[in-house]
């Protein structure tokens, strides 16, 4: 039987589609002819992260990224496609890692310990580990501030090698020099003057050293002396005190005896204060000498008597 061009040409044409449609999955990492697990995990972001990127188990792959979706809330779900040989407990972790300078990335499955496994459609926890720029970050910072350092120690060494800074070293310690050669030269001259002193001040504290053995010796008379004069003091003391309360107590029987001889009536004040005969008598000389008063007022002529030219007197009825 003879086929025909125009089915050879169909042939050729499917075959080829069909191995292109196979090369075209294969770049991708899609599985061709093994079945696989669809599970999904959900990130706040993927840096790096594309389609057909592997998951990876230690370094080995045992699926891809199949899909990438953001949701109205601003994460991604990415879908992962799992050959069904293998088994992802469900409390395995899907991380997102860097895996090259370059900020590529690919999902690592930290596998847990659950005896439960995960099946099609299930969500893993997921989370984001800092990649590797990241990472460098703080060293970077703590490279400028290193850098920074470094920069002003050798600002300042160049200030030290500068020649004014050389000349002005020298010249602090040439002064340096000559304030030690004046100390020098004064405490020489403080020696000699303590050489040449030295036996009046041995004179001087032999002199307070004997005036020291004197008090020492004569401590139990100097004693005896205090002892004195605290009991003479003491005494006048008590001789004073009492003579004062002896002149009060008899000032106060004075006065006591005084009142008694008043009560009494005796002397002139005691007889004015008691004898009632002469109240009596002051009190009538008292209104005769007031009647007296309002007579010359009213009759001044009866007791006056004033003549101008000596003329003789007459006498008012």
């Amino acid at each position: 039987m003879k086929i025909k061009n125009e089915t050879r040409v169909g042939i050729l044409a499917a075959l080829s589609i069909t191995l292109l449609i196979i090369g075209y999955n294969f770049l991708k990492g899609n599985a061709i002819f093994s079945r696989e697990t669809v599970l999904y995990a959900k990130y706040t972001q993927v840096d790096g992260l594309a389609v057909s990127k592997p998951v990876l188990i230690n370094g080995f792959q045992i699926g891809r990224v199949d899909n990438l979706e953001l949701k109205p809330d601003g994460s991604i779900i990415a879908t992962l496609k799992i050959k069904k040989e293998y088994k992802i407990p469900k409390n395995t972790i899907a991380r997102l890692e860097s895996t090259d300078l370059l900020g590529g990335k690919a999902i690592v499955m930290v596998l847990g310990n659950s005896t439960e496994y995960a099946e099609e459609g299930f969500i893993l926890n997921s989370n984001v580990e800092k990649g590797i720029m990241e990472s460098v970050q703080p060293v970077q910072k703590k490279a400028e501030l290193i850098i920074g350092k470094m920069d002003s120690i050798l600002t300042s060494v160049n200030a030290i090698l500068n020649p004014n800074f050389q000349k002005n070293v020298e010249k602090s310690f040439t002064s340096i020099s000559s304030t030690l050669a004046s100390l020098e030269s004064t405490s020489k001259k403080v020696d000699n003057l303590v050489g040449s002193e030295s036996s009046k001040l041995s004179n001087i504290l032999s002199n307070v050293e004997a005036i020291s053995v004197n008090f020492k010796n004569n401590s139990t008379k100097i004693d005896a002396i205090m002892n004195n004069l605290n009991t003479v003091t003491d005494k006048m003391a008590a001789l004073n005190f009492k003579e004062t309360i002896d002149n009060a107590n008899k000032a106060m029987a004075d006065l006591q005896g005084m009142v008694s001889n008043l009560k009494a009536g005796k002397g002139s004040l005691g007889k004015l204060l008691n004898d009632e005969e002469m109240y009596k008598n002051l009190n009538n000389a008292s209104k005769n000498l007031d009647a007296l008063m309002i007579d010359l007022k009213a009759n001044p002529k009866r007791y006056v008597h004033f003549s101008v030219f000596g003329g003789g007197s007459k006498t008012d009825n």
